[in-house]
């Protein structure tokens, strides 16, 4: 009668396949002690990352980054560790240390847009508009109607002079959200870098449609108009401006301007007095009296006048020598001084 695998095993005989069990036993022992072994350290590390969690929630964050390191430290891929650190260097304006962590991130899961999106913001915030561009167009692609990435995209490409898809960025960022006022004034930056005035023109007019009483974007869209010399158009809305800002000396010298252009001396010197009243240094306004002055002076035939315009003319230098074409208005107080002795 053979003897049982027991009285073998007894005798110090394995019994036949023996062996392989003990193995298996021994395997699956070890699998179990490594999945207990993960599981601690798995819950280690989300013990870790709310520590984090809390710790930035009463401002500790140098204790929340230390939590953060040694849960890295149990796992290298433990993405929202990397997350979490970009977010608390990022409002530290520690920006190199938060770019780092989130590449990491993003390098872990390619399809994180708040990681690329953030990380966007991060070199946009360190002017690192390159690499600030290609994060945003890649949280674009992840999510194709958030107006944020599109509008940051835009403002990104157009700062490294990439004005088509600057354009591209943009345009899709007003089809999402039409009643953005922001992204219809970069449009027109992005329009007047490529000199397209119609362009500027009809994204500011959508701009003013959305925000009719913006000062801001009233006096571009009238510079806009002088530069295309549609003057009168401009004046109504520079006269909008200087009601809706009695103190803004800028809107008074391009007000002037229109008033010169249009041939209404009376109304460029009240305007340029205004602006000196607001800002009696400013030397393109006593510049710009200086002409207004010229101008009625030849229109009235007043001598008088035109001693005005020389003394404006000579203050205007007096106040920046080096300005823009200083020889002409040199030779123009020589001529004038002349002709007045």
């Amino acid at each position: 009668m053979k003897a049982t695998a027991l009285s073998q095993y007894q005798k110090g005989k394995p019994a036949p396949g023996g062996l392989n069990v003990r193995l298996a036993i021994l395997c699956l022992t070890g699998a179990i002690l490594l999945l207990s072994v993960n599981c601690r350290q798995e819950q280690r590390q989300v013990d870790l990352y709310l520590d984090a969690i809390m710790l930035r929630e009463f401002d500790e964050n140098e204790m929340a980054i230390e939590k953060l390191n040694e849960a890295i430290k149990l796992d290298k891929r433990f993405l929202p560790a990397y997350s979490l650190l970009g977010e608390i260097y990022q409002d530290t304006n520690d920006y190199e240390k938060s770019a780092a962590a989130y590449e990491k991130a993003t390098q872990l899961s390619t399809w994180s847009f708040k990681d690329y999106f953030n990380l966007g913001r991060v070199y946009k915030s360190m002017k690192k508009f390159d690499q600030a561009a290609r994060a945003y167009s890649r949280a674009c692609e992840i999510n194709s109607g958030h107006p944020g990435a599109h509008i940051n995209a835009a403002r990104c490409y157009y700062e490294i002079k990439d004005y088509d898809r600057a354009l591209t960025y943009g345009q899709r960022a007003t089809e999402i959200d039409s009643n953005a006022v922001e992204v219809q004034v970069l449009l027109a930056d992005i329009y007047q870098a490529q000199k397209d005035y119609d362009g500027v023109i009809d994204s500011l007019e959508r701009a003013m449609e959305i925000d009719s009483n913006n000062p801001r974007i009233m006096t571009s869209l009238a510079i806009t108009y002088l530069k295309t010399e549609r003057y009168e158009p401009a004046k109504k809305l520079l006269t909008l401006v200087t009601q809706i800002q009695p103190d803004n000396g800028t809107a008074y010298q391009h007000l002037s301007y229109c008033y010169l252009k249009l041939d209404d001396a009376d109304g460029a010197v009240e305007a340029y007095s205004r602006a000196i009243e607001i800002n009696d240094k400013d030397w393109q306004a006593h510049r710009g009296l200086g002409a207004a002055y010229m101008l009625k002076a030849a229109n009235d035939k007043d001598h008088i006048l035109k001693l005005k315009a020389i003394e404006q003319w000579k203050m205007s230098l007096a106040i920046k020598p080096d300005q823009p074409n200083y020889e002409t208005l040199l030779r123009l107080i020589e001529k004038y001084s002349k002709q007045n002795r």
